[in-house]
């Protein structure tokens, strides 16, 4: 079993998502409760997301009071120091959570210089910790994390996720339509960054999506590279937190999805 070394970094971003992470475990026992009322726990779940944002934000500044924010609730916010950024979801799988279904997370990212050099992403109801630095590996709860070795697509499985946008809807139609004619499973789980963590972890073997934010793929993006894959856009670009399609898996996996929706979408990978 391999040991992750963390950093001071890494000590703080996982210190404020388990702490936020504890809270959000805390509020989604009181859902079900919820469920029954007239009411309904909507405005119960918001309160719980943007507690979780404020916990994440007060920890983050107390440590690093110098370093910008990027955040689902609150949007950008620009520190003094220009080269660090925080990327922070305080709650991926909303509806998951507003529904009582206990599939979601927090996820964390480090920006420097505009590159994601560190990522935390917890789940708090199994208590699955995800990290990953730059060039030291990717871990759950300390154990060494590798993507799936399965190379055909009619063996594989894969997540997919959207913003579900009216206009979207068609042009989803038949993303599904394309990647089912090779035998690809296919699930929509409710949280992003949970898929990413479980294509870092060989629990699934693909993801894409197409529509969703920076906050969305940050810290995800960063625990597939160094758990041994790959992720990109569909005409092979790797900055991908601001684009439109992503694409991740093993290296077979995703050249293969990278091929068929590029095809689709006019897209050619980049040389």
């Amino acid at each position: 079993m391999s040991v992750s070394r963390r950093s001071a970094h890494m000590n703080v971003m996982v210190e404020a998502a388990e702490k936020a992470g504890r809270g959000l475990a805390k509020d989604f026992g009181e859902v079900e409760h919820l469920q029954v009322s007239r009411k309904g726990p909507g405005d119960f779940v918001s309160t719980a997301d943007h507690k979780a944002e404020k916990t994440i934000r007060a920890s983050l500044e107390k440590a690093r009071p110098t370093y910008g924010f990027l955040m689902e609730e609150s949007g950008a916010v620009a520190g003094t120091d220009p080269v660090y950024r925080w990327i922070v979801d305080p709650l991926d799988g909303t509806n998951n959570f507003l529904h009582g279904i206990p599939h979601f997370c927090t996820t964390i990212a480090l920006e420097k210089d505009g590159e994601i050099i560190a990522g935390v992403t917890y789940d708090p109801i199994k208590d699955e910790l995800f990290t990953a630095e730059k060039g030291l590996g990717a871990f759950m709860n300390n154990r060494r994390l590798r993507v799936a070795g399965r190379t055909s697509m009619s063996e594989a499985l894969s997540a997919f996720n959207s913003t579900h946008k009216s206009a979207m809807v068609p042009d989803m139609q038949n993303f599904v339509d394309a990647i089912n004619e090779k035998g690809l499973g296919l699930r929509s789980l409710g949280s992003a960054a949970l898929d990413l963590a479980y294509v870092a972890s060989g629990r699934l073997d693909a993801y894409w999506d197409r529509g969703l934010n920076p906050w969305d793929r940050a810290a995800g993006a960063l625990l597939i590279r160094e758990a041994g894959g790959k992720i990109s856009t569909v005409d092979g670009d790797k900055n991908i937190l601001d684009k439109d399609i992503i694409i991740a898996g093993n290296t077979a996996l995703h050249d293969e999805m990278m091929k068929k929706l590029g095809a689709m979408t006019g897209k050619k990978a980049a040389s």
